[in-house]
């Protein structure tokens, strides 16, 4: 684990710590994310920009499945915005969940329930320069990209629908490009690097680190 101390400045400690968990598909991050939430239970909440795909419910099933997923442009940037300073206010936001399956959003949403930390994890939560000082601290997740590919090949064949042809397609025309263009860069502004394994010493540390930036 890498670490580097935090450029920002805050002029009082914030009511809501924002903690943003970036790296590439398969490197880590909702496991990442979780891990740390059940640590520091039942202080922690969690969010995924995976939830804040825009809605392609008004397209063919053939054009949805065709649309980049692995480009910053497929969010719906400005509902997540407001929904994360919503949260850093301390407010209670609804928040959409997404179908995978059908590249729609699912009928069901969610209500915010308060909590004095909040994970954001996803491939590019902080590339937009605005939203960076929301964040108390960035952990981007470095991994080597054969093992990225291998959890994200199991992954979209177990729980999303795909053939192991369509994913490899996917990873070579979108996944990866996408990952070099918008991804990685991230890496520079992060607080925290850390590789493909976690001890459960550096898990156990980062959890304490975040502690300590909840106000007193």
């Amino acid at each position: 684990m890498k670490t580097k101390p935090s450029s920002r400045s805050h002029a009082g400690p914030a009511p809501v710590v924002l903690v943003a968990i970036a790296g590439g598909s398969g490197s880590g991050k909702t496991w990442l994310a979780a891990a740390l939430q059940r640590r520091l239970h039942p202080l922690a909440g969690l969010i995924s920009l995976d939830d804040f795909y825009r809605d392609l419910s008004h397209l063919p099933l053939a054009k949805r499945e065709r649309t980049n997923f692995d480009s910053p442009a497929a969010i719906d940037w400005r509902q997540f915005e407001a929904s994360l300073r919503a949260i850093a206010a301390g407010e209670t936001p609804v928040l959409p969940c997404y179908d995978f399956a059908h590249h729609t959003r699912a009928p069901r949403t969610r209500r915010w329930r308060r909590r004095p930390i909040v994970f954001i994890e996803g491939l590019w939560p902080w590339v937009k320069a605005e939203l960076r000082p929301l964040f108390s601290l960035r952990i981007y997740r470095a991994v080597e990209t054969d093992l990225r590919y291998a959890r994200r090949l199991r992954r979209d064949i177990k729980y999303r629908g795909r053939t192991a042809t369509a994913v490899e397609r996917q990873w070579n025309t979108q996944v990866e490009p996408m990952y070099a263009h918008h991804v990685q860069p991230q890496l520079e502004s992060a607080d925290v690097i850390l590789g493909g394994m976690v001890t459960p010493a550096e898990l156990a540390a980062l959890a304490q680190r975040i502690r300590k930036l909840r106000p007193r």
